[in-house]
């Protein structure tokens, strides 16, 4: 059992060495040199709390910085208030982290909750051949939590370890046999759901982390082509306050020109069906958006 004691987490005079990120060669030790090397790994105070930067709040738990940025995008870890400035990262309260790392079975479990795969390591994982990895993942049953670009600019989708076994352990059928029907005619089709499936879980995971109707319009509105935004905004202010908002590129989008040009196609959406889609819920986000101005005499987030 763990108990909490002066605000931090213990499970016994062996936790500091299991869940420090020490063992295996030292991996915890270049883990938190990762973390103090970077300028978001420094702390800031807001209301009286403590406030860490990413890279120090990763350290604290002992993970890599891809980890713990996966940890905040399915919202095992939430984020604190952004610090101020433009392109400024997000903070995380230190009471936050003792709330992580009191969960039972830290930091094995975390870690486990948010490791990924890449395509080869996921069909091995599952027992099947490539091939039949990709046929299914192009068909929709396996969703990408996050991508990559390699250095031959391809997207390398990455899939959530617990999520596969999940998969495994419901449709074993689909791992041995022919394909489906449906999937046949999906694959006749040339259909890859993959970048669709994406984006989907992208914005639900974004939307589930703001109940303030302006960041969610913006959410909406990140996803959708430029010319797009303008026919379902007709205010200009309106659409520098939405561009002001939306949320920045998942971890990990590259910066290098040719390659974020690649991913930046993952990022928006391409089929009439779902850009109607995401156009009907940014018209329902931003109504509710301008009531709640007209009520506070304030136009964005309150």
């Amino acid at each position: 059992m763990k108990v909490m004691a002066e605000g931090r987490c213990y499970a016994g005079p062996e936790s500091d060495s299991k869940g420090g990120g020490d063992s295996k060669g030292g991996d915890g030790s270049r883990r938190e040199s990762a973390g103090k090397g970077e300028s978001g790994g420094r702390a800031s105070r807001r209301g009286g709390q403590a406030l860490l930067g990413g890279a120090r709040a990763a350290g604290e738990l002992g993970l890599r910085r891809s980890e713990f940025a996966r940890a905040v995008q399915l919202g095992i870890v939430r984020a604190g208030p952004r610090a101020a400035g433009a392109g400024a990262g997000a903070r995380f309260a230190r009471a936050e982290l003792e709330r992580v790392r009191c969960a039972d079975g830290f930091p094995e479990v975390l870690r486990e909750q948010v490791q990924t795969l890449g395509a080869a390591a996921a069909a091995e994982a599952l027992g099947i051949g490539p091939t039949r990895f990709t046929r299914l993942a192009r068909c929709g049953h396996v969703v990408p939590v996050g991508y990559r670009i390699n250095r031959y600019r391809a997207v390398v989708w990455l899939y959530l370890a617990a999520e596969l076994r999940e998969f495994a352990a419901r449709r074993p059928e689909l791992l041995r046999g022919g394909m489906t029907a449906a999937d046949r005619e999906l694959i006749a089709d040339g259909a890859d759901l993959r970048p669709r499936g994406w984006r989907e879980r992208h914005v639900e995971l974004l939307l589930r982390r703001t109940a303030d109707p302006w960041e969610r319009a913006a959410v909406l509105a990140s996803v959708l082509p430029e010319e797009e935004v303008a026919r379902s905004v007709a205010d200009p202010a309106e659409r520098i306050l939405l561009a002001g908002l939306a949320p920045p590129p998942p971890y990990g989008h590259p910066r290098a020109p040719a390659a974020a040009l690649v991913a930046a196609r993952l990022l928006t959406a391409e089929l009439p069906d779902e850009i109607d889609s995401y156009r009907s819920g940014l018209a329902f986000a931003l109504s509710g958006a301008r009531a709640q101005s007209k009520s506070t005499g304030q136009r964005g987030p309150t």
